[in-house]
């Protein structure tokens, strides 16, 4: 079996093509089924991944209804994250590269960077939760650091103590995008064992202060009907397929080094709905604990362990929450949009030009304020996106299953004269798809934002907004094949004609 490297470079175009972009090689193929599965479990032990949890409880639900929610969220969302991580796979690309199939050449730098600003708008809210917990350790040596002067607009709803501490965190992460990713491995080992071992004394604590776990699990449900459970489920269900909607579309950028096929969809079944469900748990049990011991839910781990009474206890744990985000950050908002922001110009943006763009929005995009309260971080950030991302997961599958059979010319995706540079480098049918696809969302994101009154809406438009990445998913998808069925019978045409690029590829 031939590897990727023996494509001629001559049919490439420099502009298209770059180190970083490249397709990997067989023999550079390494990632067994327990390499994804462990990726998950890294990924998904998280502090978002405790609030997302915990933000259930504050909104109403009881434990049981939180986990499942969680569950089928990531049960739903695993789908589209195997079927997409197979093109990754198989051809050794990476996503900005395996959309130029479906938006074209240019136009994949639509969903690109779609993406990546949204990757960005999470590597804010992890450095804000790194700087955050930094803040909380230095209040308690220092306490002045809470009371310094308010320098920034009331607007902007930032204090001067957290934002100092902000800007140091943010900068270590810049440091380390300079220093390469390879720096953060040995971080990465650190939170593999820190951050379970730390959960695990959470939950105990909460058990213990809770007086048992019967107490914490029996506490009811806030909703006083049914049809008000109902109402809050849907957009939480959608909340939850929209937390890894990201990672849905870029998992081509981890699948590409997968051995097999079987590797990348096993590691990811093992690894994604279990390791999210059992941290979830804890989650929730924690901040069900706190109603209990404080009289009130506190949803922010960060919070809660600013409230212990031992200095040096909540010192040591709020330095190694910082360590473990800047391990999670550099690993899962970091790599992702730095690819994104390289295919606008791979001779011009390498990963670390990427790094500093992502960091720079990622602070304009106030972090502080997506997070301050569950219903924001739920129904405005995680729901809000998932009505961008789920279009293009629809277009992406639509294209290449049902129009290009899981056929694709590899070489053809670095070249502007070949199939995919459609009219200009742009695929009409796919931008037709996905502005049709995020259009019946808007409405109801900006009553959501308050930027309309509901009275200006009407109320089934504003109730789609609830299933934003399922709406925007089927609409893309349906509409893409639609417009793309004059040109099947030519991509079949290509695809006969070009089988014999595929032996770069697995199965």
């Amino acid at each position: 079996m031939k590897d990727t490297s023996t494509i001629s470079t001559e049919i490439m175009d420099a502009e298209l093509h770059s180190e970083d972009l490249a397709a990997i090689p067989m023999d550079k193929r390494t990632w067994n089924t327990w390499n994804y599965a462990a990726l998950w479990i890294s990924m998904s032990l998280c502090i978002p991944t405790y609030m997302l949890a915990s933000s259930l409880i504050e909104g109403g639900m009881n434990w049981w209804q939180s986990i499942l929610t969680i569950l089928i969220g990531n049960t739903i969302v695993l789908i589209p994250m195997v079927l997409n991580g197979r093109a990754g796979a198989k051809y050794g690309i990476p996503f900005p590269v395996f959309a130029r199939a479906s938006f074209g050449i240019r136009g994949a730098n639509i969903p690109a960077m779609l993406r990546a600003i949204i990757a960005c708008g999470w590597f804010g809210i992890q450095t804000w939760i790194g700087g955050y917990a930094l803040y909380q350790m230095v209040k308690l040596w220092i306490p002045g650091i809470a009371t310094l002067p308010q320098i920034f607009p009331v607007s902007w709803a930032l204090e001067t103590g957290p934002a100092i501490m902000f800007l140091l965190f943010w900068a270590l992460n810049m440091y380390v995008v300079y220093l390469g990713v390879d720096s953060i491995k040995k971080l990465l080992v650190f939170k593999a064992f820190f951050l379970p071992a730390a959960a695990l004394a959470l939950l105990f604590w909460a058990i213990n202060a809770g007086h048992g776990l019967g107490p914490i699990l029996d506490q009811p449900s806030k909703f006083k009907s049914t049809g008000e459970f109902w109402h809050y489920f849907f957009p939480s269900l959608t909340g939850m397929v929209g937390f890894w909607a990201t990672l849905s579309l870029n998992i081509p950028d981890f699948t590409r080094y997968a051995k097999s096929q079987k590797a990348q969809v096993m590691g990811q079944a093992i690894g994604l709905p279990t390791s999210m469900t059992l941290f979830s748990f804890i989650g929730v049990v924690v901040t069900s604990a706190t109603f209990i011991i404080y009289g009130k839910t506190i949803w922010d781990p960060v919070v809660l362990a600013g409230k212990f009474d031992s200095k040096l206890l909540v010192s040591i744990a709020m330095l190694a929450v910082a360590l473990s985000t800047l391990a999670t950050n550099i690993a899962a908002n970091i790599v992702s949009p730095a690819n994104d922001f390289a295919n606008l110009s791979p001779s011009k943006i390498n990963f670390k030009t990427g790094g500093y763009i992502t960091g720079i929005i990622g602070m304009c995009i106030f972090p502080w304020k997506l997070i301050a309260d569950p219903s924001g971080y739920i129904f405005t950030w995680l729901v809000g996106y998932s009505g961008l991302l789920g279009p293009i997961g629809g277009i992406m599958i639509a294209d290449y299953y049902f129009i290009r059979k899981q056929t694709l010319s590899l070489k053809e995706l670095y070249s502007y004269n070949g199939r995919y540079t459609f009219g200009n480098g742009f695929n009409t049918a796919a931008i037709v798809a996905l502005v049709l696809g995020i259009a019946p969302n808007i409405p109801g994101f900006l009553t959501t934002i308050h930027v309309l009154s509901k009275d200006a809406v009407w109320p089934w438009v504003d109730y789609l907004y609830n299933y934003a990445w399922f709406v925007g998913f089927f609409i893309s998808g349906l509409v893409y094949l639609v417009m793309m069925q004059k040109q099947k019978e030519t991509v079949t045409e290509f695809t006969n004609l070009n089988e014999g690029d595929l032996n770069v590829s697995i199965n």
